[in-house]
């Protein structure tokens, strides 16, 4: 029952602290800065009803020195500290690589894979068209083949990475599939 951290992402969490104060009797400084760089100290001052805050734009991967002082007109409450270390940066794929292209089909492969990947979602369709296929492959696999396409057709293919946290990512490249044999 004191200052902690929920919802922790790479870039923000949320402070949760017991009910100290209320909206008469003071109210909190929050003071925050990353545990490396304590001169970078960010401060904020939370209304005395408040039992909870957001705090974003923070760096990712990075522990956090949190100290939040209750301002009582009333009572002297010491400074309740936590420590709170944001979550890796979610990497989008970096690398889409085409391979093996046949005038039906072609190999379509990605990196890096990370763990913190639940699936990848490949859409594929012809230039120009807005006809869009999905395929899902599972998180832990880092390639599919695209079948059952036209010959000589120029495909626009987008992985995206779908992360634990909801979040996704996206990276697009272009494959053309082979001209087709005579006679098909």
């Amino acid at each position: 029952n004191r200052l902690h951290a929920t919802d922790v992402t790479s870039s923000s969490f949320r402070l949760m602290w017991p009910k100290l104060l209320s909206q008469e009797t003071g109210y909190y400084t929050l003071e925050y800065a990353p545990t490396a760089d304590l001169a970078r100290k960010r401060t904020q001052q939370v209304s005395g009803a408040h039992t909870s805050l957001l705090l974003s734009n923070l760096a990712p991967e990075t522990t956090y020195e949190v100290a939040l002082i209750p301002e009582s007109n009333v009572h002297f409450f010491p400074p309740q500290t936590t420590r709170v270390t944001t979550l890796a940066e979610e990497i989008s794929p970096v690398q889409v690589l085409i391979s093996e292209s046949g005038p039906r089909s072609f190999h379509v492969s990605w990196a890096p894979v990370l763990d913190s990947v639940v699936s990848y979602q490949v859409l594929y369709g012809p230039l120009p068209g807005n006809s869009v296929k999905v395929l899902e492959v599972d998180g832990r696999h880092n390639s599919t083949v695209v079948e059952h396409l036209a010959p000589n057709t120029t495909y626009l293919v987008t992985v995206t990475a779908i992360y634990r946290s909801g979040k996704e990512k996206s990276l697009s490249a272009k494959a053309c599939t082979q001209e087709g044999e005579r006679g098909e």
